[in-house]
């Protein structure tokens, strides 16, 4: 479920003070049901994601909207390698404070284009860059009733007018077909049998 955007920026999260050049763009609710301990589940089946991209097991909708994007960033060279985090922009992780900086946040995912930044026991944070944007995914494990749920939030830095243009088109097919299909994902392979829970 989408959320407002105040559901993430009224929360303590330590990545506030890491993004203040950044703008909230999505808030969704996980239906991820756990208990006081169960993050780092969360994180992991995010983070061990098999094919690579949002959405794309569920449905052939996001898997042809990744497709164009894939195709298109490669041909206007949105993704070269220079355009990426280290490159185009400086890691988030050049901001982190020594506690941040030190804690095990995992190793690069979705095919390597986000970078862990850090992970506690609520709270973990992955970037991704191209030529469009400087974006943050940031999970939170808050309370919901009796128990606690997943949380996730994605924080946009924009590259100048391009960036601009390139949000505000894919904004519908983000809201309606991305987030929802990969949401869905999420929270099948929360309730899928596991033996690594």
């Amino acid at each position: 479920m989408k959320l407002p955007s105040s559901a993430h920026a009224s929360r303590p999260w330590r990545i506030h003070a890491l993004t203040t050049d950044f703008r909230v763009e999505d808030v969704w609710a996980l239906k991820t049901p756990g208990g006081p301990d169960d993050f780092p589940r969360l994180v992991r089946q995010i983070a061990s994601g098999e094919d690579g991209r949002p959405g794309s097991r569920e449905s052939p909708g996001p898997r042809v909207l990744w497709a164009i994007r894939e195709r298109a960033g490669a041909l206007l060279g949105w993704d070269d390698p220079d355009s990426g985090v280290g490159a185009r922009v400086p890691s988030l992780r050049e901001r982190l404070p020594a506690d941040l900086r030190d804690t095990d946040a995992g190793a690069p995912f979705m095919g390597g284009m986000f970078r862990p930044l850090y992970r506690l026991h609520d709270e973990w944070a992955a970037e991704i860059a191209n030529r469009t944007v400087h974006a943050i995914m940031h999970l939170g494990w808050v309370p919901d009733g009796d128990g606690y749920r997943g949380e996730m939030a994605v924080l946009v830095k924009p590259n100048g007018p391009l960036g601009a243009t390139y949000m505000a088109a894919i904004k519908p097919f983000r809201h309606w077909i991305i987030y929802p299909s990969f949401v869905r994902e999420i929270e099948r392979g929360w309730r899928a049998p596991s033996t690594t829970r």
